[in-house]
């Protein structure tokens, strides 16, 4: 299961990619805000530091908008995704996106009902989102479950790209599942390191260590 990292924030990129675990990225319109940036320039921004996939999202709701859009955005960099939005104009301009040889990410998905839609119209990613679904009451987890499930079944090339994680749990859940992706907040994958044995390890190893270090010290004076 490949890691990407769901922000348009660089300086968080940048310590990701230095981990040597970022393997690509998901931003959207709210992310984008944040950093107060033109959004092109900020696309071309994270393209030029991340190699893997960067998937961009349009904000039109209209088909034609959506499309326009998308080859904008597309014409930034090889590797951008363009994000498309689960509805009827959402697939209908996904689709005539993947016409014209533009890989697509289907967003907003909350059922495996739409997960077969993009997967028909030929998606590189589909966008599952567990926390969302968590909100309301319902089992994010078990709709990841149903959609690898399905995809398996019937054979389909579309990635399923687990979002809205937000817990090492999910990222962990979504790998025993079988999802191809876990996209998540950088704060996420940070916590992916921590462990209070981990803590209690290094710190015996840094004492023993300094204890080690005197003794040859006084034996040398």
């Amino acid at each position: 299961m490949k890691l990407f990292l769901d922000t348009a924030n660089l300086t968080d990129l940048e310590t990701a990619k230095g981990w040597g675990i970022l393997e690509g990225v998901t931003t959207n319109p709210s992310l984008a805000a944040r950093e107060g940036l033109e959004f092109s320039e900020l696309v071309k921004l994270i393209t030029d530091l991340v190699p893997g996939p960067v998937s961009a999202e349009v904000t039109d709701e209209t088909v034609e908008g959506m499309v326009g859009q998308g080859k904008e955005l597309a014409a930034i960099a090889d590797n951008v995704v363009v994000k498309v939005p689960m509805t009827r104009e959402g697939v209908s301009a996904g689709a005539r996106l993947v016409d014209a040889g533009i890989p697509i990410n289907v967003t907003l998905v909350f059922s495996a009902a739409q997960a077969i839609l993009a997967a028909r119209i030929g998606a590189t990613f589909v966008s599952p989102f567990l926390g969302r679904v968590d909100d309301i009451g319902n089992d994010g987890l078990g709709l990841l479950r149903q959609i690898v499930e399905i995809y398996a079944v019937q054979g389909y090339d579309t990635e399923v790209l687990s979002a809205s994680l937000r817990h090492p749990q999910h990222v962990v859940e979504s790998a025993r599942i079988g999802a191809d992706i876990a996209t998540m907040p950088f704060g996420v994958m940070n916590r992916l390191f921590n462990h209070p044995l981990t803590d209690i390890g290094m710190a015996g190893f840094a004492s023993d260590w300094e204890a080690y270090q005197q003794a040859l010290a006084e034996k040398r004076s």
